[in-house]
């Protein structure tokens, strides 16, 4: 509230004049905020570098896997079948290194045909 913003986990910042308002539901509203956006901006400023650390590391490992979709924490990938196993590892590894935050990220990695068979 004295600063009148909150950070996200990588340093992002939402600032929230509302905070001080004079309308309690303004001022509610603003403090929803405060509490939601260091978990959810964080959740999804690391989703973003996630895919971007993904794609860093398929190219230069030679892989034609290619990122078509990111729905929450999730990010859907279509793969050559010969390039699964490299894909899966190198995924897993971009996105469990993406940050120092003090506590393991762990990753699960499925395949299948379509979404459906993945889950």
């Amino acid at each position: 509230r004295t600063r009148g913003y909150v950070t996200t986990v990588l340093g992002r910042r939402r600032y929230l004049p509302e905070l001080n308002a004079r309308d309690p539901a303004v001022r509610q509203f603003a403090e929803r905020a405060a509490t939601n956006t260091p978990i959810q901006g964080s959740a999804a400023d690391l989703i973003k570098v996630a895919m971007l650390e993904v794609r860093r590391r398929l190219r230069a490992a030679g892989l034609s896997a290619r990122v078509l979709l990111q729905v929450h924490d999730e990010l859907l990938l279509e793969v050559p079948e010969a390039e699964l196993g490299r894909t899966q590892d190198a995924v897993r590894e971009a996105m469990e290194q993406i940050g120092d935050l003090g506590v393991p990220l762990r990753v699960d990695v499925h395949d299948g045909a379509n979404w459906t068979e993945a889950h």
